[in-house]
């Protein structure tokens, strides 16, 4: 039976033909065609946003309308549109265990027969029974194999992070299945989705074996999409450097994979693979640094005057190896900063479009509440060559205006280059917008007043997805988007 279903008053219906998936799972090409439909309207977004005041409050949408009030108190929506709840902390899955709370990270990829694969993570630590796919005292740990545990916790503190994978028949609106892919992993926050259709999870801890834990943490791991109930195997990527993590993007061309680190004074790293797209061969990790501004502070704290961090400048990118990247005593951004590393204020969401890559500092900027940077490989990413045409960064976005937006988090690309921010501030947080003509907007207000994550959209762009993480709950949301 499919899950209950919340229509606003006057919803408005997507027709079986706007539902329409692709019935192949996405190949390199595919992911490429659909990052360059984002051109042109990063480009003229860019435009709007530098005359942004800072001053100025979010206005209501003009192509959406105000929020209306859910009188089921879970999300606030404007006219027309409607969501369904997927997935709900403490349901019974697929596989008989228990559905695991914290929704974070999350992404939707293309299945048989026009399915949608979700694969979200959870930010789960070992001692939040409450949140676990076992039950609240484990009770159920007897029904997984220990060998398909990271981290089993010699069976009394087994990882509780991990991710689920759930499947989506979009036109009947029906959750066909969902079941755990990942087991024994610690606080798995965000990742990203790569082009050979898996989902790269990263674990926001630097905890080490002892005391109960079996293993060290702070790793990748990488699970593919699929639609058979099947525990991916976990294995630590281990040369992707052993640090707070929080969300990946892979450029396809070289295969090279960009990392951000959830630290008030964290680095952007960048992984070479050994070989695209076999990211358990290794490679090399590397921090990334401003050609002659060594030690350069992208956080804009405080009225830098000449060494602010300037919106809309290009600055020109090299990158600094990086030894040692299992780091036990989680140092790595320290050992980069001293040899001439950037450094960023929370390094959070991800997303990979259009040949730049986009991440979220959440508490960047002169008021703390984010920054958007925008990255543009070399045409000879992550070779010697690069050096004759390095890479530039920009800051994108830096409102300085709590009005705007608050401590944003995970982000999304929508289909016509616009963004979708999530915020993780202390009271109201909202699902906010940019419109490629530059025009900021609140798509959606949760009643719980706790955090946004894992927004992305269906392969077709149909369909929003988004995660309420302390409630335990995955968003389904449609409506007469911008860009359909």
């Amino acid at each position: 039976m499919p899950l209950p279903v919340h229509i606003k008053p006057a919803a408005f219906v997507l027709s079986r033909n706007n539902l329409f998936m692709r019935t192949h799972s996405p190949s390199r090409r595919s992911f490429l065609k659909s990052a360059g439909i984002v051109s042109a309207g990063f480009l003229t977004m860019q435009k709007a946003i530098n005359i942004l005041n800072a001053e100025e409050s979010l206005p209501v949408s003009n192509a959406y309308g105000p929020l209306i009030a859910d009188p089921a108190k879970v999300l606030d929506l404007p006219e027309g549109f409607d969501y369904q709840v997927l997935s709900r902390v403490g349901r019974t899955m697929s596989d008989k265990l228990i559905t695991p709370g914290n929704h974070d990270g999350m992404a939707a990829f293309a299945g048989d027969r026009g399915r949608i694969i979700l694969v979200c993570n959870h930010e789960t630590n070992p001692d939040q029974g409450i949140a676990s796919p076992f039950g609240i005292k484990n009770e159920l740990l007897n029904k997984v194999d220990k060998k398909k545990f990271y981290d089993y916790g010699f069976g009394e503190l087994p990882g509780l992070g991990g991710t689920t994978t759930l499947v989506y028949d979009p036109k009947r609106r029906r959750v066909e299945k969902q079941f755990l892919s990942l087991a024994g992993t610690h606080r798995n926050c965000a990742g990203g989705l790569t082009p050979w259709n898996s989902w790269v999870t990263c674990e926001e801890s630097v905890r080490l074996a002892g005391e109960g834990i079996e293993k060290d943490h702070g790793y990748n791991f990488e699970v593919p999409a699929t639609m058979r109930p099947k525990l991916a195997e976990p294995i630590p990527l281990k040369d992707m450097g052993r640090f707070n993590h929080e969300a990946i993007a892979v450029e396809p061309e070289s295969g090279v994979v960009y990392q951000t680190e959830d630290r008030g004074d964290g680095l952007i790293y960048r992984f070479i693979p050994n070989v695209p797209g076999k990211l358990q061969k290794g490679g090399r990790l590397q921090a990334l640094a401003i050609r002659s501004w060594v030690g350069c502070d992208t956080r804009n704290w405080k009225d830098l005057s000449i060494n602010e961090f300037k919106l809309g400048q290009s600055y020109e990118v090299e990158w600094i190896d990086m030894d040692n990247p299992e780091a036990p005593l989680d140092d790595l951004r320290y050992r980069g900063f001293e040899a001439g590393a950037a450094r960023f204020a929370r390094g959070e969401g991800m997303y990979y479009s259009d040949n730049r890559v986009f991440w979220i500092c959440t508490n960047g900027g002169k008021i703390l509440k984010g920054q958007v940077f925008a990255y543009t490989p070399s045409p000879y990413e992550g070779t010697e060559k690069e050096k004759e045409s390095p890479a530039k960064l920009e800051l994108y976005l830096e409102p300085n205006n709590g009005e705007i937006v608050e401590m944003c988090d995970n982000l999304d690309v929508t289909p016509d280059g616009g963004l979708l921010l999530c915020e993780d501030g202390d009271e109201d947080n909202f699902l906010v917008g940019v419109t490629p003509d530059g025009e900021w907007f609140k798509l959606a207000r949760n009643a719980y007043g706790n955090e946004f994550a894992g927004a992305c959209h269906s392969p077709d762009g149909t369909i929003v997805f988004v995660n309420i993480q302390k409630a335990g709950l995955t968003l389904a949301i449609t409506g007469p988007f911008a860009w359909l």
